[in-house]
């Protein structure tokens, strides 16, 4: 039995950081990888996906060329090379991530499958070795998601894509159907959509991106149809048939009956499912909920004492930023003063279609639905000066204000460079701003910040 002060399982955006922090702070750490050292943002999330999608966009601009007055005589897209772009990146971020923990002292990185022999006691069956056997009083587990299979007939006997391998196509599908009109399908759907593939996004909401106002789903839906997309809404796949080369065809419920899609490809996207199933956490005594996410309090204890859960295997937002976040609050808890929690933090996120959509605190719907007395500004983005003079101008900008108070609660950004946008406002949410600060400020000319007091200023009329 090697022992340890602390293992972490999992090398993610919070079990990375910690890990370090830990051995550093004189800890005896071991770190257990079982694939590639980042977790799911750096090797097969974030960024890959937005590696791709600068790609797509650039494809998009050098389409729309002639209307900046360029002409590039045609476009064509090397899906080979787009495909090694995103690999060199993901090897430089991942490759120096592993040396960092490699040249960390009190730190043994261990690359194998982790499981729970005891509360204090974890097994790692090592690749082409014998297992380890490692004991620590305090384990941290980072083990993180993976794309949900749903329960489809004939979904498994038939080829089909994930979020991962996907990314891992060396040619553009020529009709690509989407399953899943969440933020991954979408993004994908509008990438493959840029390089030259046909695409249907298959829906069984009543409108896509279904955590969002209506209002911004109906404007999402709209700008991805003039892309050419095609959406289908309230549409349930019942069953999947194909083979490898000859396409795939989905059965579909919709509302004006039975139909059937028929592409070359088929992404699912349906969401992700927690990695706990692999770790043997009965033998710890550690509880699931029924998705299989593990619960925390707001310091992101488990129901066992000594052990933490860190990132979206904790079912909280599955964002790398509040991963990263979760390994603040361990590490002020464990080397700070031991006050920090999760309690009460802002949850702002970008969705990279393009335009971005972003958005931070409540929506129009959650003030409704909370009661809350509210105002809302809205501005359309071919009111925004920058964006008309980029010929960007799809999308707009809403912010919800409290009647009372002023304050700022939210607000969402469809447009583009809408996450920037987006983080803007947040900052103003921070410093606990009334939102005249914003609408008297003085932006810079011509920016899209500048923006916010033309959004502001609505609620005055």
């Amino acid at each position: 039995m090697e022992r340890y002060d602390a293992i972490v399982i999992g090398t993610g955006q919070a079990g990375k950081p910690l890990a370090h922090d830990l051995a550093e702070a004189g800890w005896r750490v071991a770190v257990v990888e079982r694939a590639d050292v980042g977790g799911t943002c750096v090797n097969v999330g974030c960024t890959p996906t937005k590696t791709m999608v600068a790609s797509a966009r650039v494809a998009y601009l050098a389409g729309r060329a002639a209307d900046y007055g360029v002409d590039l005589g045609g476009v064509a897209v090397d899906m080979e090379r787009v495909r090694q772009r995103k690999r060199e990146v993901v090897d430089d971020f991942s490759g120096g991530s592993q040396r960092r923990l490699e040249a960390t002292d009190n730190l043994d990185l261990i690359f194998g499958e982790a499981q729970f022999t005891a509360r204090d006691a974890v097994r790692v069956r090592v690749e082409g070795g014998d297992a380890r056997e490692l004991m620590a009083p305090r384990v941290f587990i980072n083990a993180g998601c993976r794309p949900f299979v749903p329960p489809i007939e004939g979904l498994t006997d038939s080829p089909f894509l994930d979020s991962t391998t996907v990314m891992e196509l060396g040619d553009v599908p020529e009709h690509l159907l989407v399953l899943g009109g969440g933020y991954i399908g979408l993004e994908f759907g509008q990438m493959f959509r840029r390089f030259g593939s046909e695409v249907t996004v298959i829906h069984r909401g009543a409108q896509l991106l279904s955590r969002e106002d209506a209002d911004v789903a109906e404007a999402v839906a709209d700008i991805l149809r003039e892309d050419g997309i095609e959406i289908l809404l309230e549409s349930t796949v019942t069953g999947v048939h194909g083979s490898a080369g000859n396409g795939v065809e989905a059965t579909l419920s919709t509302p004006e009956g039975d139909r059937t899609a028929r592409g070359s490809h088929l992404l699912v996207a349906v969401g992700r499912t927690p990695n706990s199933d692999a770790l043997n956490l009965a033998a710890a005594g550690v509880e699931v909920n029924g998705r299989g996410h593990i619960p925390v309090n707001e310091r992101l204890e488990t129901n066992v004492p000594g052990i933490w859960a860190l990132g979206d295997i904790n079912g909280g937002p599955a964002f790398t930023h509040i991963a990263y976040d979760d390994y603040r609050v361990a590490r002020a808890n464990l080397l700070g003063d031991g006050a920090a929690t999760t309690a009460g933090r802002l949850t702002p996120y970008t969705v990279y279609i393009d335009p971005q959509f972003a958005r931070v605190g409540l929506s129009e719907g959650d003030a409704a639905r909370e009661g809350r007395d509210v105002r809302v500004a809205k501005l359309p983005m071919d009111y925004v000066a920058r964006a008309i003079e980029m010929d960007e101008t799809r999308g707009f900008m809403k912010a919800i204000v409290e009647a009372q108070t002023d304050r700022i609660l939210g607000c969402a950004v469809l447009g583009v460079e809408g996450g920037e946008i987006m983080s803007t406002l947040q900052m103003a949410m921070l410093g606990d701003m009334p939102y005249t600060a914003l609408r008297d400020a003085i932006f810079a000319h011509p920016t899209l910040a500048e923006a916010l007091n033309n959004l502001f200023a609505s609620l005055d009329g």
